[in-house]
């Protein structure tokens, strides 16, 4: 279940001197250009680390992006490609396309959505309206290399960039960038059978949305073969303003059939495929594919079905295996990307054996060599490694829990890792191939994201997109009623801290009492109190008059596998418990109305809205759920099963966890929010919870969005969407002046 980005964020500079006091709309809010001004993705270094290159909106169109560089040397922005000169007309995508775009959460971009630069450094590749172009930096030109009636789709360079290879109806081809000529490598993708594509689960669940891998000398392509026959069809219904799709879905539910998998490596001379023999057990997951920089030997990640059992694998180009690393839980283990291969014969592998994700260096056999992190902290990620000066580069918690940094650590003597980013707050980093440079998207609480350039040791080289809040900028009006977060700790039942944060109402008056708009998300993989910047929505609740509290639960990210696992097995119990913890202090608080706390979440928060008013009653005002899981047993394998097992195997904790069983307990206000073409979180979620508490005579609220998918995305359903929600709030907990009618 991805955690579902609710509101745009800025990205500029604030101004704590300006004195501009407007108070935000939501109207203001979601209107274009909205309120971040330029928005910047996909971020990028050239590999010679000369470049900075990156996609923008237009500024007619923020969701229509081009490609732009930054380069260093010439200290100057240029737009290299424009998606108007390559569009002719509307965009249209096949269903495939937009269903990897959903899962991406890319549903509502157009124009150049990703790209790819060739490993030498001279040419870009990027999909458009179907079809892949490669921009060539020397000429400053746009070559067009495929204009066929299919899709392609996952399109990449060759790592010498004498081929690109694609996805199309189902099979892996390769187009030869000089000739021009076409070769498909496989020719079974049809139907059931897919080559080189990721499965639902591993798009939606696992952070892969590839099926294939190139070998570093260019002689095969590893690639997964996937069969769906297994998996029964589900009839999914789209509902639309004006039709209804009815879609035939293979949709893996928990404790149900999974998709057959294959891994086979293809030679490009001969066009024959080696199957890799992945043992006897075929209910299995492969989460992770690489190549030996020998390109002699794959590397892949076996999973078992439970998820408690992760294996890192060689297999040699005969397809025969050996297991080199095991890692084993009671719980489950946290998938990650940090396999990180040098040229010496070892490797830098990341794990959670002793309670929180650190580093270890490996030799190819499997030899631990050392442990090169530790502590009561976590390694988000490996940003790069310097194999020169034996630097492994990586992001982490090491200063506090709230933040996050840029560290490196020499991975050939043990010492202390050496801080590198130095402002407050949170990173977000990006590294060129050598890691002599470094990309920061930085922001804190009062400071919304700012974009520089630095020298790999931390000096800034450049701001690229400092964004200045200025006059003529859109959020300028409104900065002087920017309001601060105070944090704070509480503790949970087993004595672990939790991290809270709260937003006083605007003009606050400590001898009033204000309503609460409690936020929450609660889930894994999700981390809400954090020293970064913010959701409008918590801006705006806050300048209605509402105390705005957001506490991060056990099950919450970045506090390792003991913090994070309290739930399994019982999903909804231990975080409802921590959240009432938050709760109970807030409703302490003398500038609170104990009586008018409301509780709103989405997604895994939708499910926490339902469970803290079905078994906790008489702790919230309100609540308002938006795309709720109502029952696991209704959510997919890979996601579910890691934390609640099967239902076969964990009944009573899926019964327990179902908000069915205590919905009769409901007796405040109730808003349920879905959109009625969520693929993720299916409406069927919703549409049960419904006829629950009609069959209950409960009464309450509800609100569906006609083709609205999982984050119910564009600007005018969002506008609808939260306006809804803060309406609902004010509505019920917000006292009317004497003097209004």
């Amino acid at each position: 279940m991805k955690p579902i980005c609710l509101l745009l964020t800025l990205i500029m500079t604030f101004q704590t001197d300006l004195s501009n006091a407007e108070t935000l709309t939501l109207e203001r809010i979601f209107a274009s250009p909205d309120l971040s001004g330029p928005s910047l993705r996909a971020l990028k270094m050239s590999p010679d680390g000369s470049r900075v290159t990156y996609l923008q909106g237009k500024a007619d169109n923020k969701d229509q992006y081009d490609l732009w560089e930054y380069h260093i040397a010439d200290q100057a922005k240029r737009l290299l490609v424009d998606s108007n000169d390559l569009l002719d007309g509307e965009e249209v995508l096949s269903d495939e396309e937009k269903a990897r775009r959903e899962r991406q959460r890319l549903a509502n971009v157009s124009g150049i959505i990703d790209y790819a630069w060739s490993e030498a450094g001279d040419a870009l590749l990027f999909p458009l309206n179907g079809d892949l172009y490669v921009y060539q930096l020397a000429s400053k030109k746009t070559q067009q290399l495929t204009a066929s009636a299919a899709f392609e789709t996952d399109a990449k360079f060759s790592p010498k960039a004498q081929y690109v290879s694609f996805i199309r109806d189902q099979d892996v081809f390769v187009v030869n960038t000089e000739t021009g000529e076409e070769k498909q490598l496989t020719t079974d993708g049809a139907g059931l059978i897919k080559n080189g594509m990721a499965e639902f689960v591993a798009q939606e669940e696992m952070d892969r949305d590839t099926g294939y891998w190139w070998s570093p000398d260019e002689r095969y392509i590893a690639y997964l073969q996937v069969d769906e026959s297994p998996v029964a069809v589900t009839k999914r219904y789209e509902i639309n303003a004006d039709d209804i799709e009815v879609i035939e879905q293979r949709y893996p539910y928990t404790g149900e059939a999974n998709v057959t998998i294959k891994l086979g490596i293809v030679d490009l001379a001969n066009g024959q495929t080696q199957w890799v023999d992945l043992g006897e057990e075929q209910d299995i997951y492969i989460a992770r594919v690489g190549w030996l920089p020998d390109s002699q030997r794959l590397s892949y990640q076996w999973q078992s079905r439970n998820q408690q059992t992760l294996q890192l694998r060689f297999a040699d180009l005969k397809g025969q295996s050996q297991t080199v690393v095991t890692e084993s839980s009671d719980t489950w283990i946290n998938l990650h990307h940090d396999l990180k291969f040098l040229p010496d014969g070892h490797f830098i592998w990341a794990s959670e054996r002793n309670g929180f994700k650190h580093l270890y260096l490996y030799a190819n056999d499997g030899t631990l060599i050392r442990q090169l992190t530790d502590g009561e902290w976590v390694v988000d990620a490996v940003e790069g490694v310097d194999e020169a000066a034996s630097w492994v580069y990586f992001t982490g918690s090491l200063t506090s829990p709230l933040e996050r940094h840029l560290y490196r650590v020499n991975y050939t003597q043990p010492g202390e890792p050496e801080k590198i980013t130095q402002r407050e707050g949170f990173h977000d980093i990006t590294m060129d191939a050598s890691a002599s440079h470094y990309i920061d998207q930085w922001s804190d609480r009062n400071h919304p994201p700012q974009t520089s350039l630095h020298q790999a040791a931390g000096s800034r080289v450049v701001w690229l997109n400092e964004n200045k809040v200025v006059e003529g900028h859109p959020y300028y009006p409104y900065v002087d009623n920017h309001l601060d977060n105070e944090f704070g700790t509480l503790k949970a039942a087993d004595g672990h801290t939790l991290h809270y944060r709260m937003i006083k109402p605007k003009d606050f008056d400590p001898q009033q009492q204000y309503p609460v708009f409690q936020y929450v998300y609660g889930g894994p993989h999700v981390q809400y109190v954090t020293k970064s910047w913010g959701r409008w929505i918590e801006q705006y609740m806050a300048q209605q008059g509402f105390v705005v509290f957001v506490i991060d639960n056990r099950g919450s990210d970045r506090r390792g596998m003991k913090f994070e696992s309290a739930l399994y097995q019982q999903m909804g119990t231990v975080e409802l418990a921590d959240q009432l913890v938050g709760t109970n202090f807030v409703k302490s608080l003398p500038f609170v109305a104990a009586d008018k706390v409301g509780i709103f979440g989405w997604s895994y928060g939708g499910f926490m809205t339902l469970k803290a008013l079905t078994n906790a009653p008489d702790d919230y005002a309100l609540g308002v759920s938006v795309a709720p899981v109502t029952d696991f047993a209704l959510y997919d394998t890979h996601y579910t099963e890691r934390y609640m097992s099967t239902p076969q195997l964990n009944p009573d904790g899926y019964r327990q966890t179902a908000t069915f069983e205590h919905a009769k307990n409901i007796r405040k206000p109730l808003l349920l929010i879905h959109g009625m073409a969520d693929d993720n979180v299916l409406f069927l979620n919703s549409t049960k919870m419904i006829k629950v508490l009609q069959d209950e005579g409960i009464l309450f609220d509800t609100m569906i969005y006609p083709g609205g998918k999982h984050g119910i995305s564009g600007a005018k359903p969002q506008f609808h969407v939260y306006s809804t929600i803060a309406d609902y709030f004010i509505k019920h907990l917000k006292p009317k002046s004497p003097e209004a009618p």
